[in-house]
Order: structure tokens, then C-alpha cells, then sequence
């Protein structure tokens, strides 16, 4: 009654896969598509196949992890703790220094040693440029100073721009010392040119002169200043005598590094910024525009000067203090008197005589600090000193003595206690030359010119700038008339020094040309023998000849 459990019930309805099986309906497909064929599965052996290389595969992995491992590994440990992964400095190179035509004053010189050497040019530039430190190795070679550092000068000055930033390079050396492997993480920043104000034409000419002069006479050394008297850029800078940027960065020979040492004229003096000197008679201008300007005398006052002054002694009334001038050069008013460089007319206005009022000492030194003779005039090079006024105060605290007339005489004169440096005489003389504007002395080319205005008479400058000029023409800066190239006004100062007066600074200051004022000069010719007559206005007269002939357009 029942069929067997096993027999399948056959639908009535045809089974698609049947129809594929059909050989006659092939043609309506697209048999290259394999439209129309069934599709076969895999065969197991085919699963196992593929089984079997993926284990072959992982089986060689983790034999090769065996043999690097546990055969290999003791090898490969050895050999990464003998390989050495160290830093090593890359340098980088310091940026060269050149003058405002673009002439080079410091350059690189490519060494076996990984870092460039400074080369400076010479001679006249040293103290201006300074010199450098190089980087240094221990006893087993290795650098434990990687900078090169600026230690005076410019180079001092404006170290981070020139010096730029190191670079790093990872070496992989193995046990031997060998490189290994090496690759730059980070690379090295050069450092930046820096283009001064100074002209190395004129940087050279006004070396020269003084260097001559001063082995010649000799003077113990010198120094000039050539500086713009409107944006207050150098153009020359010089300091005589001067060590060599060359050696003294190399750091040898050293038996010239050790005369420097024992040199008794100070070759490690920058004295343009950092010898203070007596200034003597090349303070009279200032001293001049603030008594004209205070309305303490007038320019037409006269006086004669005879030679001396003299003024009761109250101690000792049979011996007047007599205070002497250095010739006797008669009727005189402000003009000439600043012209001729009389003492007894500058005790009249410091001090008074006679009937007439003098400044007084606090005044007087109120008119020196106006014109910043006791203050760094902010030049851009390192140690640069101040200038020094005495006062009632300082002599009572240094010789427990009160302050008398003389003293305010001698301080009128530049003389008694009284120090100042070049760069400040140049900065005071350069406000009387440009209408009463202290400016900032640099040694950037096109830096923006700073400074201050001094509440100074303009017509108080112009007699004084009249008076310096009659100085050239008749007075006592006349070695200077025959410049036919330029007009110039000018004024002398002689400073004496010893116990007997046996030595002196000269002194010579000015500006040209004199309608139009371009540039102030300054002159010191240190500690030079009494009676010599050449001096200061010697070095300028020989220097701007000089000039002349190398930059005709200074004069133009």
C-alpha cells in the first residue's frame, strides 16, 4: 500500500539544470561567454592542494624565524652592539662680511677639518673686524665645541647672523670604525652676509697715514674716525697699532700671540671706542654753543689775550695763581678764539674773569653731557667705554679737597681730570657740523638712521662752525688750507702729559665740506714726544689726500 521511503517523488515540473542538458539549445547562447554551461564545483582534492601550500609557505617562515633566532641570533646581537649609531656634527658656514661697495672683508676657506676657516683682510681692518674661535676635539678626536663663536669686533657683534645654525648627519660605524650607514636628519643653516658701512678704500688710506706718522715721530699709537654726519654710518675706523684677526683665530704662531701680550702699545685697544683720552682744546665748539646759547657771552665780545690770566691767591696774596695760555694771541672775539684755540678766552667763558660771567662748572658739565661726552654713543661693537667730567663732588670723594676756580678753568679747556673717547668727540662734532643732531654711530650699511636733537641755538652752531672754519683758513688747523678738492672747518687739541709735561695727544676734529657738511673726521695721535710738530692735522692732511685719489666722489 505504501511505496518505499526512499523513492524521491518526481516533481512534475521540468528542473531548469535540465534544460541546460539539453545539446539542441546551445546554439542560442553565447558560448564564449560560457553562456548556456554549467558551472562545476571544486574538486576536494583541489582544497587539499591549496592547503598544502599555504602550510608548506608557513612552515618556511617559521624555519627561517628559528634559524635567525635561535641559530643566527647570538651572531646578530654581537654584531648590533658592536655597530655604534652617533650624531655628527654638520657645519655650517659663517656668513663673509663685506664693505659697502661690496668689497669682501672677511671670506671662508674650505678646510680638511669639516668647517670653513675665516680668512680677514689686512692690514687696518683687525680691530674693526675682530676674530673667531674655532670649534675644538678631545683626545680621541671627537668635537666637544662645535661652534664658531665671534670673540671681538663684528664678528662679536652680530655672531648669531653670521654664524647661522649646525646641522646634524647619523653615522652608523661598526666596531672597527667603519661607516656603516650615514644619512642627514638635519641639514645645516648658513649664516648671513653682513654688509658694512665702512669703505675699505678709505679704511686703507686712513691706516696708512696714521700707521706712518706714528712709527715715524713714534706716538705710542692712533686712531681716526671718517663717519657721516647726517645717518651717522662709518666709514672708516681705524685703530693703530692692531693684532691679526688671522692669527689670533688660528690661534697661533704664538710667539706672535705673546708679543701681542707683552706689546706696551696695547694692540688689543680698539681705541676708537675704548681709549679715553685727555681731549684738550677740541671741546672748546661745544663749550662755545651752550655759553652763546645760555646768553653767557656774545660772539662779538673780545678779549685780549696776553698769554695768562692771573687771579688772587688767598692763601698767599704775593703769589696770584697765574693760569697760563700757549701764546699770547691778542684782541680775540668767540670766532677767532676758536679759530687760534685760546685757553685765556675758554677760562673766561668756563669759568669768568673780570667782569665777565663764565658758565660755572655744573653748567659747563651739563653742556658736555648734553653733547653725550660722558655716555657710550651706542655703536654697534662690544666694550665700549664712556667718557668722564670731573666735579666739586668727585674731588671732595677722590682727594677730600674742595673745588676752586682753577679747576673749572682747567676742565673749560679739556684738560684737569677730564677723559672722553674718539666716538664721542666724533658724535659732538658731528651735532655742531648738522644743526644740533646727536646721532647714533653704525656700522650697517643703510641702517636707519636715530639720535636726538640738542636744545642748541642754531645761531650759535653757525658761529661755531664760522670759528672753525677761520681755524683752517688762519688758525691753528691751517696745514689744511691748501686742500683745493673740499672746503673744511677744523679745530686742534693738544692734551700734555708726564710729570714734566714731556709727552701729549694730538688732536684734530672737523668736517667737510663746510656749506654743506658731509662727513666729520677725528684724529688721535696718542703720547707722542713735546716739540714735535707734526700731529694730527698731519695724519688728516695726508689722508684725505689719499682719499681723494682712491674716492674722488667724497669730495664731489
Amino acid at each position: 500500500m505504501f511505496g518505499n521511503r526512499n523513492t524521491r517523488r518526481r516533481d512534475p515540473e521540468i528542473s531548469p539544470d535540465e534544460i541546460f542538458l539539453d545539446a539542441s539549445n546551445l546554439p542560442q547562447f553565447n558560448q564564449g561567454s560560457l553562456e548556456g554551461r554549467l558551472e562545476k564545483p571544486l574538486a576536494r582534492s583541489s582544497y587539499l592542494g591549496i592547503g598544502v601550500g599555504i602550510a608548506l609557505i608557513f612552515s618556511a617562515l617559521v624555519a627561517q624565524a628559528a634559524h635567525l633566532e635561535i641559530e643566527k641570533g647570538s651572531a646578530y646581537a654581537a654584531r648590533s652592539q658592536q655597530n655604534l649609531l652617533r650624531p655628527e656634527v654638520q657645519f655650517a658656514e659663517r656668513g663673509a662680511i663685506l664693505d659697502r661697495n661690496g668689497v669682501q672683508l672677511v671670506t671662508n676657506d674650505p678646510t680638511d677639518t669639516g668647517f670653513v676657516k675665516r680668512v680677514y683682510k689686512t692690514p687696518g681692518f683687525s680691530e674693526l673686524l675682530g676674530y673667531v674661535s674655532y670649534p675644538k676635539k678631545d683626545s680621541k678626536g671627537h668635537y666637544y665645541d662645535t661652534e664658531i663663536k665671534g670673540l671681538a669686533g663684528i664678528e662679536e657683534s652680530y655672531n648669531t647672523q653670521l654664524a647661522g645654525k649646525n646641522g646634524t648627519l647619523l653615522v652608523e660605524e661598526d666596531a672597527r670604525g667603519h661607516t656603516v650607514s650615514q644619512g642627514k636628519v638635519i641639514p645645516a643653516q648658513h649664516g648671513t652676509d653682513l654688509t658694512l658701512s665702512i669703505d675699505a678704500r678709505a679704511q686703507s688710506a686712513f691706516y696708512t697715514a696714521i700707521q706712518e706718522l706714528s712709527d715715524r715721530i713714534p706716538f705710542q699709537g692712533g686712531s681716526g674716525i671718517l663717519m657721516d654726519v647726517n645717518t651717522g654710518e662709518i666709514r672708516a675706523l681705524v685703530s693703530y697699532p692692531e693684532y691679526d684677526s688671522n692669527v689670533l683665530s688660528a690661534g697661533g704662531p704664538s710667539d706672535m700671540i705673546a708679543a701681542y701680550s707683552r706689546d706696551t702699545r696695547q694692540p688689543y685697544l680698539n681705541r676708537p671706542i675704548q681709549g679715553l683720552y685727555t681731549p684738550g682744546s677740541v671741546v672748546k665748539p661745544l663749550e662755545a654753543s651752550g655759553a652763546l646759547t645760555d646768553g653767557t657771552i656774545s660772539a662779538d665780545y673780545t678779549i685780549n689775550d696776553t698769554g695768562s690770566i692771573s687771579i688772587p691767591n688767598p692763601y698767599d696774596p704775593s703769589h696770584p695763581s697765574v693760569f697760563k695760555d700757549w701764546k699770547a694771541i691778542g684782541v680775540e672775539d668767540m670766532r677767532r678764539a676758536i679759530a687760534f684755540s685760546s685757553d685765556v678766552y675758554f677760562y673766561t667763558v668756563g669759568g669768568g674773569f673780570g667782569g665777565q660771567k663764565g658758565l660755572g662748572i655744573n653748567r659747563l658739565t651739563q653742556w658736555y653731557e648734553a653733547y653725550g661726552l660722558t655716555k657710550e654713543t651706542g655703536i654697534n661693537l662690544p666694550g665700549e667705554a664712556s667718557g668722564f667730567v670731573p666735579s666739586p663732588a668727585w674731588k671732595l670723594k677722590r682727594f677730600n679737597e674742595a673745588w676752586n676756580i682753577g679747576d673749572t678753568y682747567h676742565t673749560a679747556i679739556g684738560q684737569y681730570s677730564m677723559q672722553v673717547t674718539p666716538i664721542e668727540e666724533a658724535r659732538a662734532i658731528a651735532a655742531i657740523a648738522n644743526g644740533g643732531h646727536l646721532i647714533t654711530p653704525t656700522l650697517i650699511k643703510d641702517q636707519t638712521p636715530t639720535g636726538e636733537s640738542l636744545a642748541v641755538s642754531p645761531a650759535a652752531l653757525q658761529v661755531v662752525r664760522e670759528g672753525m672754519r677761520l681755524g683752517v683758513q688762519e688758525g691753528t688747523s691751517i696745514g689744511l688750507n691748501d686742500l683745493s678738492f673740499t672746503t673744511i672747518a677744523g679745530k686742534t687739541g693738544t692734551a700734555q702729559l708726564g710729570y714734566h709735561n714731556e709727552f701729549y695727544n694730538a688732536w684734530a676734529v672737523g668736517f667737510f665740506p663746510y656749506d654743506h657738511p658731509k662727513y666729520v673726521y677725528v684724529v688721535v695721535m696718542e703720547h707722542g714726544p713735546s716739540g714735535n710738530s707734526l700731529g694730527g692735522i698731519y695724519v688728516i692732511h695726508q689722508f684725505l689726500q689719499s682719499l681723494h685719489a682712491a674716492a674722488p666722489e667724497y669730495f664731489e
